[in-house]
Order: C-alpha cells, then sequence, then structure tokens
C-alpha cells in the first residue's frame, strides 16, 4: 500500500477514535458536572438566557474523491492504478443556532466552500495523468449538538447531521470539458463531528473537527472516455476544522 494511504488511514481512524472518546466523555458530564452549573461559570450565564445566537464560521479543509473501480478498470490494458489525492481549502460561513433544552442545539450553518481535489491516473508505461478539479461549493449543513455540563466556562460538544452542497464553478456543463472525466455539481453528505465551546466576555468561541461522508456517486459517465469507463463510483471524502464565533 502507498505510503500517503497509509498515512490517510491513520489520520480519519484517529480523528474517529477521538470523536468516540469526545462522545462518551460529554455524554458522562452532565451527571458529574451538574454541581458546577453555577459556580465558576460567569460568562456562560450571560450567554444561557438566549434562546438563539448567530455567528459567522472561518474554516479549513481537506477533500478527496473515493473511487469505486469498475469491471472494465480489470480489462484495461492502458491504466492500472487509479486513486484520489487531497487538496486544501478553506470554508466561511454563518452560523444560526436554536437551543432545544440545556443540551441539545439546532444548527443552520450555510457555508461558501471552496475545495480541491485530484483524480490520478497511472499508466501501463509508467505515466501518470491528472484530473484536478477546483469547486466553489454553496452548502447548506442541518446539525443536531449535544453538549456536556459546562464546567469554568467551557463545554465539550458533539454534532451530527446532513448537508447539500451545488458547486456553482462545476465544468460539467461545458463544452470545453468533453474530454475531461466530468463531476455532478451536487452532493448530498452526512457529518459528525467534535469540538470544544469557550464562552468569552463578548462571544463564544468554538473550534470543531467535522468529517463528511458523501452518499452519492459524483461521476458523470462518459461511456467515449476511458478515464470515466474504468470508474463506477466516485463519492465524496472532507475533513474540516472550523473555528465558530458566535453570541
Amino acid at each position: 500500500m502507498h505510503p500517503a494511504h497509509i498515512w490517510r488511514l491513520l489520520a480519519l481512524y484517529g480523528l474517529q477514535v477521538g470523536f468516540v472518546g469526545m462522545l462518551v466523555f460529554s455524554t458522562a458530564l452532565p451527571a458529574s458536572g451538574q454541581k458546577f452549573q453555577g459556580r465558576d461559570n460567569f460568562n456562560f450565564r450571560e450567554f444561557q438566557q438566549k434562546p438563539y445566537y448567530f455567528g459567522i464560521t472561518l474554516g479549513f479543509n481537506t477533500s478527496r474523491f473515493r473511487p469505486t473501480r469498475s469491471g472494465e478498470f480489470f480489462l484495461s490494458d492502458s491504466i492500472r492504478v487509479v486513486e484520489s489525492i487531497g487538496g486544501p481549502g478553506f470554508n466561511l460561513g454563518i452560523v444560526t443556532n436554536l437551543k432545544i433544552g440545556n443540551y441539545f442545539d439546532f444548527r443552520f450553518l450555510p457555508t461558501l466552500s471552496f475545495t480541491e481535489r485530484t483524480i490520478e491516473y497511472e499508466r501501463i508505461n509508467n505515466d501518470i495523468s491528472n484530473r484536478r478539479i477546483s469547486s466553489v461549493f454553496v452548502e447548506f449543513p442541518f446539525h443536531l449538538r449535544y453538549k456536556s455540563a459546562p464546567y469554568k466556562d467551557k463545554r465539550l460538544f458533539v454534532i451530527a447531521g446532513v448537508k447539500y452542497g451545488f458547486d456553482v464553478a462545476s465544468d460539467s456543463r461545458s463544452r470545453q470539458a468533453e474530454n475531461l472525466i466530468k463531476i455532478s455539481p451536487s452532493d448530498f453528505a452526512i457529518e459528525y463531528g467534535a469540538g470544544v465551546q469557550f464562552f468569552l466576555p463578548f462571544f463564544i468561541f468554538s473550534p470543531e473537527i467535522k468529517i463528511s461522508h458523501g452518499l452519492g456517486n459524483t461521476l458523470i459517465y462518459n461511456p467515449n472516455l476511458e478515464e470515466s469507463r474504468v470508474i463506477d463510483k466516485l463519492k465524496s471524502r472532507t475533513i474540516t476544522l472550523s473555528l465558530h464565533f458566535e453570541g
């Protein structure tokens, strides 16, 4: 297995283990943290009175595809490897947060997301060709957030939800891209993640890490293009580090 693949798998599994650990820890805190809610939570008490609040979010992402090879890939006499390489990106969005009781929030975060992904083909003669896809997604994530009891103006939380995204920079309809593999501009994904709230005097600062798994096949199949025929499905994968500023 290629070393880059090993490191990507280790990073993904590490994030999933960390997410489960924070979920267990935050679930255990409400019972043990009740006695701290009225003490050492000066800033928290101010924000606790608000049924809803707004904010902005800044994020950094790494995004790639998860290709599934087709039956024709194994019959191909020219392409021997198809893989996806992740690229960096960033997010800018708006936060709308509605409280549901003391421990749950409903969140809507319309976001503009810039991503870069590459599909790499290695041929029998060791030549390598790339299809780089730069996208500008308008995204509509809906999340449910569960929070621990506060302790010294801090809270752990976990999130889960769904997201719809549309690539406004897609070349899927461009005639100039007829000889290139095409990607659907629409994508639907499930998301989960974890983070920490810091209650400051004037706003809430919340760093958060989130994993997104695309559910649909984003490949637009072209029977006249070998680069398309050797792939059965392309599903998106994204890891995002977000910084929320709310108040």
